[in-house]
């Protein structure tokens, strides 16, 4: 019998397990209150979209905004980020796979820009311009600049240091 309604301890021990659990999992999908996203691995992406940048968590986009990066790579924000095509495919495939689940986009076409999601924009609304014109900092994709340990998936609160 799961519940013995005549021993309250095994009923509170089980109401603390299932709500651990509950929040566990809440924890696992809710990025405002656990900031590690969790580290998909992918060696050609990491090379190839790191070499210029972090190599941003696939799950920041959906998968749609992540093709239309992944089309225009020949002209990627000003700089040409072309690859051959094999390398385009598996990058490619590897970002649609690990993609974010939710949709971002507000207007008939898909982001393009992490910073411009909600997500981003609800995380940072504390962040003053002066932050983001800093030198140091650059402009709001240098996630680096700020969240010390960006490069292998954590965005915690704790590991934030502003540039001066």
């Amino acid at each position: 019998m799961l519940f013995n309604t005549k021993n309250p301890f095994r009923i509170l021990g089980l109401a603390v397990l299932l709500s651990g659990a509950m929040i566990s999992a809440v924890h696992a999908e809710d990025d405002d209150d656990n900031e590690r996203v969790a580290p998909a691995r992918n060696a050609l992406w990491q090379t190839e979209c790191g070499a210029c940048h972090v190599a941003f968590p696939p799950r920041l986009l959906p998968a749609e905004s992540w093709r239309a990066v992944m089309s225009g790579l020949d002209k990627h924000f000003g700089s040409d980020a072309s690859l051959d095509p094999a390398a385009a495919r598996e990058i490619g495939s590897f970002l649609e796979k690990n993609a974010g689940r939710e949709k971002h986009k507000t207007t008939g076409k898909p982001l393009l820009r992490i910073t411009e999601t909600r997500w981003f924009k609800r995380e940072h609304d504390e962040v003053p311009a002066r932050t983001w014109n800093n030198p140091k900092v650059k402009s709001a994709a240098n996630c680096a600049a700020c969240h010390t340990q960006a490069e292998s998936g954590n965005y915690s609160e704790h590991n934030i240091r502003i540039p001066k």
